[in-house]
This record gives C-alpha cells, structure tokens and sequence, in this order.
C-alpha cells in the first residue's frame, strides 16, 4: 500500500461529502465510500459494516471485493473478533497479518482471498459507534499515522451520512403513519354518517375491504374519501 498524497485524500473526502449532501440513497453512499476509500488506500478489499440495532450482529454492508465468499461472510456480534472490539472500544486496531491473528474471526477465507495487514476503524457519531470500516493489504503492511487518520475522517463522514439518513427514514414513516391515520378516521365518520355505522363497525369495514381486496386500509380509505368527494360534487 502506498500513502496517496494529501490532494488525493481531500479529493476523496469532497466526492463523498458531494454524495452526503445529495439525494442518493444509502446504499449508492455506501457504495461509493467503500469505493473511494479502497482506491485512496491502496487497499485489496475495502468493506464497510453496520451493527443491526435489532439483532445486536455487526453485518457486511457494503464491500468493492467480488469475492462472494467474503461478502457472504457470517455476521459478528459486538466484542467478538478485530471488528468487534473496534466497536465495542470505539478505537481503530491494525493487524500486521490477520491470518496469524487469533482474535480475527474467518482466517481461513482471509487466507484463501489473499489477505494480510488489516486497518479497522469505528464508525462514530455523537459518541455512539454505529460500524466500521475495514482495509485490507495483499502483503504485510505498516499503516502509518497518515493513514489511520484519513480513513478515521472517512469513517466519521460515513457515520454522519447513515446516521441522518436513518433519521430521515424514521421521520418519513412517522410522516406516513400519521397521514394514514388521519385519512382512515376521515373514511369512518364518512361510513358512520352515509351508512348509520358505530365507530367500531366502520372501522372493521374499512379493514375487511382491505383484506378482501389486498389493499392497505389507507388506500381503502382514500377510495372512501374520493367516493363521498365525487358524489358531493353531484
């Protein structure tokens, strides 16, 4: 691994900044975080891995590698291997040889993938580490302070682009939930007023309709609505 000159780290750091800043999805972000870096650290694989709120495991979730043996590599729980400790100690680690290294978990796939020195930083933001992000080197390899940093910066950026897109997804679907809502209350005093329904009785109306018809009850409600619209414009 080379250390790539100063303008081609900035140059890296802008790309994905531009990237964060757009309207891409998540997965094109991670994607091409993974990308950059790997070409800005010389590195063999580059992968990028998020810790599953739900399930405590620490997942692959984007990775430049076309090995399918690596991508599919069996999830990590938090302590457990390089990554693991990395996340639970919010600190990077370099491993001189992961094949040697007793703590990494899979040496026999970094064997057969040709893997040697590994560089693992946490994704952090505002004191929460959410992942990490992994280099890897053909041959044995020092990383240097240089190094270490730009991929730290790197790392931080990823972490503030998965943390606000997530933010963003959560308020979308609170957005949604709260619409849905409305509209099938509006639906049930339509019911309750032109069919002389109880305020239970409309409800469980507009949710067989929805069984029946494979719908969801909002747009079961909104068929509702724009039925009593049109015959009032009669």
């Amino acid at each position: 691994m080379n250390e790539k000159s100063y303008e081609e780290q900035i140059k890296a750091l802008t790309k994905i900044s531009k990237a964060i800043a757009s309207e891409t999805y998540l997965e094109d972000i991670l994607r091409l975080i993974v990308a950059v870096t790997a070409q800005v650290m010389g590195s063999n694989i580059c992968s990028l891995m998020l810790v599953d709120e739900k399930t405590g495991e620490i997942k692959i979730r984007a990775t430049q590698s076309i090995s399918e043996e690596y991508n599919k590599k069996p999830p990590l729980k938090t302590g457990e291997g390089i990554v693991g400790k990395v996340i639970k100690e919010n600190t990077p680690i370099t491993v001189k040889d992961v094949t040697q290294e007793k703590e990494y978990r899979n040496r026999d796939i970094a064997k057969r993938e040709g893997l040697c020195s590994l560089l693992c930083v946490p994704l952090s933001v505002k004191g929460k580490v959410i992942g990490a992000l992994n280099c890897y080197t053909q041959s044995s390899h020092d990383f240097t302070e240089s190094e270490i940093n730009i991929l730290t910066s790197i790392a931080n950026q990823a972490a503030v682009a998965i943390e606000n897109t997530e933010l963003m997804v959560r308020s979308r679907v609170i957005e949604e939930e709260l619409e849905s809502r409305k509209k099938i209350e509006r639906a049930k005093g339509v019911l309750m007023k032109n069919e002389g329904l109880s305020e239970g009785e409309a409800y469980h109306k507009i949710q067989k309709y929805a069984m029946d018809k494979r719908k969801t009850m909002r747009e079961i409600a909104e068929a509702i609505l724009l039925s009593a619209e049109l015959k009032n414009k009669k």
